[in-house]
């Protein structure tokens, strides 16, 4: 495939037509138009619906360009960067990141790393969903305990593991009495296990409110409403101040929040640099540093 003939399509797709993208870079229209041609040509797919005043991108040159963009762009930055002999961090970074992290520590995260590298434009998405990188133009997403992906590549950043807590006011029920339970989602087991000082103790729940966010369920179980299973890290605090009390580690909990990006590409010098600023906020990677970080 030729580059070039790549990427002038590219302009066009990225200006919307061959007389803006020839306005917008001094590149002679009759050139582009050329050169998408050739490469409509090597590849036999119609790229663009010509119309009269108009220019549209078929399906598959829709695909095209969500593709080949990201990847254009990362070879631009990569020769600038080894031209002018250093790789200062520049340009788009796009990043998805779970929502409880976003609304704990993402916005000081991007800040501080926004005052650092002021020549990056950061961009975060706060979702929960898997998004697809490739496809969503994704540079970089943070994934809590991700299944094996052999096209993406990474490292785990923070560790954490649920505990369950309660209001110093709620009793623990002893026996076969439920306990009232704010949980997260509307599916949840109708036992929780956890260990205490004193051993594994299993107890019955009641299941009295179903919230969406586990912000939600922090504030729900400081007022009393009933017990959860919430992430030591946001707990921390109350914890120490006796807002809460911890009643027991649940079993099997531990949460490790990962950073990755595709294997298949260049790791950029604002990807590079993004994970270096994680390592150095959070050198051991423990749940005390993350909540150290939110309290800030």
């Amino acid at each position: 495939m030729d580059l070039i003939a790549l990427a002038d399509f590219n302009l066009v797709a990225r200006h919307g037509g061959f007389g803006r993208a020839a306005r917008a870079t001094g590149r002679p229209k009759a050139t582009l138009s050329r050169r998408v041609t050739e490469l409509e040509a090597s590849l036999s797919l119609r790229l663009f619906e010509r119309g009269a005043r108009n220019l549209k991108l078929t399906e598959e040159g829709r695909a095209l360009y969500e593709r080949t963009a990201a990847l254009l762009t990362e070879v631009d930055e990569t020769a600038a960067a080894i031209a002018s002999g250093a790789e200062t961090p520049r340009g788009r970074l796009r990043i998805s990141a779970p929502l409880l992290l976003s609304q704990t520590a993402m916005g000081k995260i991007a800040a501080g790393f926004a005052l650092r590298h002021p020549e990056v434009r950061l961009e975060i998405t706060a979702e929960d969903r898997p998004v697809d990188m490739i496809e969503e133009g994704y540079d970089l997403v943070i994934r809590v305990n991700p299944d094996p992906d052999e096209t993406l590549v990474g490292r785990a950043f923070l560790r954490d593991r649920l505990v369950v807590v309660a209001s110093p006011d709620l009793t623990r029920p002893r026996g076969e009495l439920p306990a009232p339970a704010v949980v997260r989602g509307s599916s949840s087991p109708e036992t929780w296990n956890f260990m205490t000082s004193k051993g594994p103790e299993k107890i019955r729940i009641e299941p009295v409110l179903s919230l969406s966010s586990l912000i939600m369920v922090r504030d729900a179980v400081r007022a009393g409403v009933g017990a959860a299973r919430l992430p030591i890290s946001l707990v921390d605090h109350d914890l120490a101040d006796g807002t809460l009390q911890h009643w027991g580690d649940v079993e099997g909990s531990e949460i490790a929040l990962w950073a990755l990006y595709p294997s298949r590409r260049l790791l950029s010098a604002r990807v590079s640099a993004f994970l270096e600023y994680l390592k150095q906020i959070f050198p051991n990677a423990t749940p005390d540093e993350l909540a150290a970080y939110i309290s800030k």
